[in-house]
């Protein structure tokens, strides 16, 4: 569910719900909530009222930090507010207030809440549960899911962790196909599954990296054999492990198998790490890359940021005095570290196979007032070519290794194709064939003569300037002509 736009104004918010009041406290079938988070989605409260009946309208006050949701009838209303009276409510961590609004219905505008295509589809969502809650086990309640970009290990227990926040878990079956990780989760309702698809899918389980896709699975019941650590059947601790040795141990202790311990991840820092936030406290992986074996007469800093901005968003780069073959480039993630490293290591630049490696250092220096630099250390930390800078960026999802087709956009329409080749020959690079995309104009694909050409030509293209205002785009295409 995308949020629904941040509105400037939200005193003019308040003004646009026509609301009929009657006495305040009394039972209503339109609840308040309030001191909920900002970035909080129209479908995460209506959440908050499906267990307990039929939700018909909501309500997101962005900059109030506040929500209104109305329920089909005040006794579904009256079990909300009862329920979240004794158990707290939370979204998204943080503890919110449930309570009876004084306004007996939600009216709004045509043009605000239930009109805007969020909370639209997050009422029809509710609607079509709310048909089948009757529901246990069943069509619906496994969901599939697909971890992408799976930088760091991903284990069942850091699954669970993430799944259990929105309801009970009752069963975890992972495997590898294609090259995914991949697991099939089950809950006890429909309700709870839904739940999980809505405020889980695309979320990250760590900064931009190890994101979750969520669909239904075709099984309306998981068959555990085993409780290891591929699945684990929580509804049955007795289950063997599958593995002779450790079930006789188990046997003679009289112990079920509860879980293997997290790889180095501690279970708030995997339930946390949904919402794609390090903890404080945890050491930071290391996010500077040695990169040795250079080309000394062609190496800049500039040349250094394009090429590793591919995999990353580069911060500081410093050409070692010394020994200017030498090159720390400091990126904003670990895990782009990790990117740089199984792209770039080996690969021909400039006549010479470069190596990258993590480096010892934890930063970048920049060099002190007056000391001589000679150029060599820049600081990109404010660029504004950086390609990841947005969360969830579209980019993340177009990372490929170098190759000899590299792939072009922003290309405005005043430019032709003759053009563009002449640059690129200009550049140095021999243009083997070329092709605009059909369906879009501002794209195209351009093959160049070898994958070290193609490094060369994108390291001096990206950013070129092609008229007043425009400045092409310029990535490693997985695709050739």
């Amino acid at each position: 569910m995308s949020p629904a736009p941040n509105h400037a104004d939200n005193n003019n918010d308040a003004k646009k719900v026509k609301l009929d009041t009657k006495n305040p406290g009394a039972p209503s079938r339109v609840i308040h909530i309030r001191n909920i988070p900002n970035e909080v989605t129209e479908a995460e409260i209506v959440h908050l009222g499906i267990p307990f009946g039929k939700v018909t309208n909501v309500l997101v006050l962005k900059g109030k930090n506040q929500a209104f949701l109305e329920m089909s009838d005040e006794v579904a209303a009256t079990t909300m507010v009862n329920y979240f009276t004794n158990c707290t409510a939370q979204l998204r961590g943080r503890a919110v207030y449930v309570q009876f609004s004084n306004h007996k219905e939600l009216k709004t505008d045509q043009n605000h809440s239930n009109a805007n295509p969020s909370a639209q589809a997050a009422l029809q969502a509710a609607q079509a549960l709310v048909n089948q809650t009757d529901t246990q086990g069943g069509p619906n309640t496994v969901l599939r899911v697909i971890v992408e970009h799976m930088i760091y290990p991903v284990t069942l227990d850091v699954l669970y962790q993430i799944f259990s926040r929105v309801g009970k878990v009752l069963k975890i079956v992972t495997f590898t196909k294609n090259n995914t990780f991949q697991a099939l989760i089950q809950y006890p309702d429909v309700v709870t599954a839904q739940a999980a698809k809505m405020t889980l899918d695309g979320q990250n389980i760590y900064n931009a990296c190890c994101t979750l896709r969520i669909e239904y699975s075709k099984l309306s019941n998981l068959n555990v054999k085993y409780n290891n650590d591929k699945s684990r059947d929580y509804t049955n601790p007795n289950l063997p492990t599958g593995d002779p040795a450790l079930d006789s141990a188990l046997a003679i202790g009289g112990m079920p198998f509860t879980g293997m311990p997290l790889a180095g991840v501690t279970p708030t820092a995997a339930a946390l790490g949904a919402a794609g936030i390090r903890l404080p406290g945890q050491p930071s992986p290391n996010c500077v890359l040695l990169v040795s074996n250079l080309n000394e007469e062609m190496v800049t800093p500039d040349a250094l940021f394009t090429l590793f901005g591919v995999y990353g968003d580069v911060l500081r780069v410093k050409i070692l005095f010394n020994k200017k073959d030498n090159a720390l480039v400091q990126m904003s993630e670990p895990h782009q570290t990790q990117l740089a490293i199984s792209h770039l290591d080996k690969m021909k630049t400039w006549g010479k196979q470069i190596r990258v490696t993590l480096s010892k250092h934890q930063t970048v220096q920049l060099p002190k007032e007056g000391q001589p630099d000679a150029g060599l250390t820049k600081d990109y930390t404010n660029s504004p070519l950086h390609r990841f800078k947005k969360p969830g960026s579209k980019n993340y999802q177009n990372i490929y290794p170098p190759s000899a087709t590299l792939h072009l956009s922003n290309i405005p329409p005043t430019v032709d194709e003759e053009q563009i080749k002449d640059a690129f020959t200009h550049a140095g690079a021999s243009v083997k064939a070329f092709k605009f995309f059909p369906k879009d104009r501002k794209m195209a694909l351009i093959q160049l003569g070898s994958v070290e050409e193609a490094i060369a030509a994108l390291i001096k293209m990206h950013n070129f300037q092609l008229s007043d205002s425009s400045h092409l785009r310029v990535s490693f295409s997985k695709s050739t002509i």
